[in-house]
């Protein structure tokens, strides 16, 4: 039986590009600031004059999806990380925006063959999206731990 893994030993060698929503941007750039953070310390250039990593802003998450696969298609990336926060308000617009964002990034990795990290917090209120982006812990880590592991997988696949 053979076991295929992720490792992080040669994440360094990784390029990667983030897609931010500006759309809640208290709460992305919180995200993107964990997410830069993990990265720098698995050996990732994030300087400014870096080409290991780009970033991507859109309006809003629902955007997420499309510049996901013009990245996908026109670059060689290793990973994509998208990261947004829908907050529940008073309408249904956070049941199609998260629905939408999530099949479309979905769709997106399974039609290029590229990991893409879903990183879009979904809360019923700020505070929720706070907590998850600092306050308590920063799920932007996680999020670039995640594109790390599965960058790392897809290449064992190789």
């Amino acid at each position: 039986m053979a076991t295929i893994e992720g490792t992080f030993e040669k994440a360094s060698s990784f390029k990667i590009a983030i897609v931010v929503a500006r759309f809640n941007d208290l709460i992305t750039t919180k995200l993107l600031s964990g997410c830069l953070d993990c990265l720098s310390r698995h050996g990732i250039n994030i300087s400014e004059s870096s080409n290991q990593l780009d970033v991507a802003w859109v309006p809003g998450a629902f955007e997420l999806p499309i510049i996901s696969q013009e990245l996908a298609r026109k670059a060689n990336y290793d990973v994509v990380i998208t990261l947004g926060a829908v907050i529940r308000g008073d309408t249904p617009h956070f049941d199609v925006v998260v629905s939408e964002a999530s099949k479309g990034i979905a769709t997106v990795s399974r039609e290029t063959g590229l990991p893409i990290i879903f990183g879009v917090l979904t809360t019923d209120t700020m505070q929720q999206a706070l907590e998850r982006a600092g306050i308590k812990n920063n799920l932007g880590w996680s999020y670039a731990l995640q594109a790390l592991e599965m960058a790392s997988l897809m290449k064992a696949l190789d």
